[in-house]
């Protein structure tokens, strides 16, 4: 689904302009813009203060965290705030100068809050990224012309149960990864779509991944590159010992379980690559359609295919197109 955060909405042929209004002002009328940056990387730190300098130019208020003020050259009217709750709450946008794990954590920002995040690259691939670091002041203007469309992607809500009682719940854009703990040891698992099992076997751990994660680990693990506008849920095992351990592409209203088996060494549960809790024997890891998406503030019009290709660097030498 893809809004338009610009004064002039772009049209679609069966229903006319799609538009979302912009975020209410905070009091006073003082747009703001929530900046998260990865504060060890000298690249992003400058690129934190071009962006700082090119927004206050412009009237548009900063925020921060205090815990990245310090690490960060910023003049006296950007505002800090000292915890991360709420933070994000009352801006039109977050801006997130990083790599990949920079992105993910901005988007537990954009989830909780509703602000759309617009992603910088200071990093390697970056699909979540919607521009890079010679970009800055591309970046400046559109946000100061709101010349940016918004995207929600899809994210996963994450039950543990132990005993048939729920003791974990959390939430992915990416993946939610059952793994093994033990590196000498196998995981045996059993795993579940829409109530029914699938298959049981051994295997290093089972990828459970949106659309938009397809890119990330369940790539490296063998599964399939699905269109961000694609709605469905992916389950991909990781080095499975058995005969049928295909990647499975499911509905997007389906359910996807994996249960850590009663005589196994315990798993480790993993969301987004950052979050984790042990899972012991007999756990078992049910995984849905989140209900809040996280939105994503997009510049481009490219389509996924060219952004696929360059973000993977994919030979096309020699294609010539459909004929005219």
């Amino acid at each position: 689904m893809t809004t338009s955060g610009t004064s002039e909405a772009p049209q679609d042929p069966q229903t006319g302009p799609v538009s979302v209004p912009a975020p209410e002002p905070l009091a006073g009328g003082t747009r703001t813009v929530f900046l998260l940056t990865h504060t060890g990387r000298a690249a992003a730190v400058r690129s934190a203060e071009l962006v700082v300098q090119g927004l206050l130019r412009c009237g548009i208020g900063v925020r921060v965290l205090a815990a990245e003020a310090a690490d960060l050259p910023l003049p006296d009217s950007v505002e800090q705030v000292a915890t991360e709750q709420g933070a994000a709450e009352g801006c039109e946008l977050l801006v997130v100068l990083g790599g990949d794990g920079t992105l993910l954590r901005g988007a537990d920002f954009a989830r909780t809050s509703g602000v759309p995040m617009l992603g910088v690259n200071l990093g390697r691939v970056g699909f979540l990224a919607e521009a890079e670091r010679d970009d800055l002041d591309k970046v400046v203007d559109r946000v100061v012309t709101r010349s940016y469309e918004v995207e929600e992607r899809m994210t996963l809500d994450v039950l543990v149960r132990n005993n048939g009682t729920v003791v974990h719940r959390d939430w992915a854009l990416n993946e939610a990864s059952v793994e093994k703990a033990a590196r000498e040891r196998m995981l045996e698992v059993v795993t579940e779509v829409d109530g029914r099992p699938v298959s049981r076997f051994g295997c290093d751990g089972v990828v459970c991944a949106t659309p938009t994660g397809s890119t990330a680990y369940a790539f490296s693990a063998g599964g399939p590159v699905v269109w961000p506008e694609v709605e469905a849920l992916l389950m991909v095992p990781i080095s499975a010992h058995a005969l049928f351990a295909k990647p499975l592409v499911t509905s997007p209203e389906s359910v996807l379980a994996v249960e850590v088996q009663p005589k196994t060494p315990h798993g480790v549960l993993w969301c987004d690559g950052s979050r984790s809790v042990e899972l012991p024997a007999g756990a078992r890891v049910e995984v849905r359609r989140g209900a809040v998406p996280v939105r994503l503030a997009r510049l481009h019009h490219a389509s996924f295919t060219d952004r696929l290709v360059a973000k993977f660097a994919l030979p096309v030498a020699g294609w010539r197109g459909a004929p005219h």
